[in-house]
């Protein structure tokens, strides 16, 4: 891995997997204890431009999978930010996790239900009225006004904002000064993505973590990442009825061989469609070209190849386009020629 001892993976590093991830977990709607999750990460990169590649990625998976900005938001933040105004409230720096991780129920618990927990660490009731004021700043400029211009976690943000307009997802952002993630490696900026009707809770979230590998016994690398889990995307894609239904199963062609004495001529047809680029599916006995049909009907395939002596003796196969009904007889020889045209 990136932090392993051993030669130097080339830097900077990006990666993605998609793993199933177990959890203790309370189940809800968009919540479950087994799920699969797209992690995708980019070491090695101290400025705004990893953030940017990430959520570039991600709003294009959005967009390919038809949601536009109008249905989804991603709401991003910097933890620095958040350290730098605990540091003007003279919040100590040993309070700012577990103040961040208080921030972080503001959204699901009204104040007052957790008023007694900021209390605790040490913060006064000015401090904490005055943190929750600032969280509720949802521009930029305002929090310039606040912090100076000599704020190296707005610079970053500011950054990324104009990184955005150059990627074309500028319109899906949403500074929100109260998003700081749960959990408490995140060093800097961090972001979730939102539907905007408000019906689910966040479908990714991610973020800037520069000292996760240093905590494990790891050479210090900067590093930016996010999750992604199959749980709140699928729930959005049916309320919108844009999950795809999977019926088709990806193969373009059929192809079988009318006898068992034409099964090797069969193969021979399918490795040419095959080399070709096709996806094609050999049926591995002699079948009935009723059942040829039927099944290359069944897997929604383009076209059905049967193998048949008459045409094979004399140097072709006959073809059957299932959309429009059509069959024609094709050489072998322009079995290529005829797949890059039609597949």
């Amino acid at each position: 891995g990136a932090g392993a001892r051993g030669p130097p993976l080339p830097m900077p590093l990006k990666w993605y997997s998609i793993p199933q991830c177990w959890r203790y977990e309370r189940m809800t709607r968009g919540r479950r204890r087994e799920h699969y999750q797209w992690n995708m990460d980019v070491w090695g990169v101290a400025g705004a431009e990893a953030e940017a590649e990430l959520l570039g990625a991600a709003t294009t998976f959005f967009r390919r999978v038809g949601l536009g900005a109008e249905d989804v938001g991603i709401k991003v933040n910097s933890r620095q930010v958040l350290a730098e105004i605990m540091t003007k409230l003279g919040v100590p720096d040993d309070k700012f996790g577990a103040t961040c991780v208080l921030v972080d129920k503001l959204e699901k618990v009204p104040l007052e239900a957790i008023r007694p927990d900021f209390l605790a660490l040490g913060l006064t009731d000015e401090v904490i009225d005055s943190l929750v004021e600032v969280l509720a700043l949802k521009t930029v400029d305002e929090l310039r006004v606040l912090l100076g211009d000599d704020s190296k976690a707005l610079d970053h943000l500011t950054s990324l904002f104009a990184y955005a307009e150059a990627y074309g997802f500028s319109d899906w952002l949403v500074f929100d000064a109260s998003v700081v993630r749960g959990l408490s490696y995140y060093t800097g900026v961090v972001f979730e993505a939102f539907d905007r009707s408000g019906e689910f809770r966040a479908i990714m979230g991610g973020g800037r973590y520069d000292k996760l590998l240093s905590t494990f016994g790891g050479q210090p690398l900067e590093a930016a990442g996010f999750g992604f889990g199959d749980a709140v995307i699928i729930e959005l894609l049916k309320s919108k009825d844009l999950l795809p239904t999977f019926d088709a199963s990806g193969v373009q062609v059929v192809v079988c061989a009318f006898s068992p004495e034409l099964h090797g001529a069969a193969i021979e047809v399918a490795s040419k469609l095959r080399e070709a680029g096709g996806a094609v599916d050999l049926v591995l006995e002699s079948k009935k070209p009723k059942w040829v049909l039927k099944h290359a009907a069944r897997l929604a395939a383009e076209y059905a190849v049967i193998v048949a002596p008459d045409e094979w003796g004399q140097g072709n196969v006959r073809v059957k386009n299932m959309a429009e009904g059509e069959q024609a007889d094709v050489p072998v020889g322009e079995l290529a020629e005829w797949a890059d045209a039609n597949l």
